[in-house]
């Protein structure tokens, strides 16, 4: 098996490569289908909104990102590989803002 599939099942804590191939595929579909989403809601805004809410467009980006990522581990069967990782990532935010 390739170097960089041991690498990630280490670092993921999973059992095969398969599980580390089906992770990859969700991360792709999770990232490509917010990509559209968020195209789609700047089409609807239009393109000459202000700088306040094109944040809020990409911040609804991110927490779209969010839910899709569960969603769709969750088809795959990966669920509680992807609620683990959102939780680390969740913790790791909060703790920047805690200092």
């Amino acid at each position: 098996m390739a170097k960089w599939i041991e690498k990630l099942k280490t670092r993921w804590g999973v059992k095969n490569g398969w599980q580390v191939l089906i992770i990859l595929i969700v991360f792709a579909i999770t990232g490509s289908s917010t990509a559209k989403i968020t195209a789609l809601i700047f089409e609807y805004t239009g393109r000459d909104i202000s700088t306040l809410q094109t944040v809020g467009v990409y911040f609804t980006g991110f927490l779209i990102y969010q839910v899709l990522l569960i969603t769709v581990g969750a088809i795959f069967g990966q669920f509680n590989f992807f609620w683990n990782f959102e939780k680390r990532m969740w913790g790791r935010m909060f703790k920047v803002f805690k200092r």
